[in-house]
């Protein structure tokens, strides 16, 4: 069963529970997904639809941020609240201590020496890790890793 199918299925039961908070939450992902397929003017692949999320997730995770910092935490829970929703269909995301380690293997795949070379070492983590390692956590990693 694909992301998209999985989450129309959630709407409905949703919907049958009186669940407000996750039917709200899908149907606002899921017509941000239907608005990238007609932007791409075609179909939508897996990996597509988990950019959209980690889109969304990024999106709720500074809208947050912003709510605590404007003093609003009942708005901020909401935003958690829909974030928790959202990450249920994304792959599961490496922990700061997992993160660590693959950073401080990459660093020393590519022979970074210093934070000139983070562009290199991001890329590469990146590459190797996109969906399933948050960006955030990985710049302040390689930042207080390399010298």
């Amino acid at each position: 069963m694909s992301i998209q199918e999985r989450m129309n299925a959630d709407v409905k039961q949703a919907m049958r529970d009186g669940d407000d908070l996750v039917k709200g939450t899908l149907r606002m992902v899921i017509a941000e997904i239907k608005n990238k397929r007609i932007e791409l003017q075609k179909d939508l692949t897996e990996a597509d639809v988990e950019a959209v999320l980690m889109r969304c997730v990024k999106s709720r995770q500074d809208s947050e941020q912003q709510y605590r910092d404007a003093n609003r935490p009942e708005l901020a829970e909401k935003e958690a609240a829909e974030i928790a929703v959202i990450q249920k269909y994304l792959p599961e995301q490496l922990n700061e201590d997992e993160a660590r380690s693959v950073v401080q293997r990459i660093i020393a795949e590519v022979g970074a020496t210093s934070k000139k070379d983070m562009g290199a070492v991001m890329k590469a983590l990146m590459a190797s890790y996109k969906g399933k390692i948050d960006g955030r956590l990985v710049q302040r990693l390689v930042g207080e890793l390399l010298p």
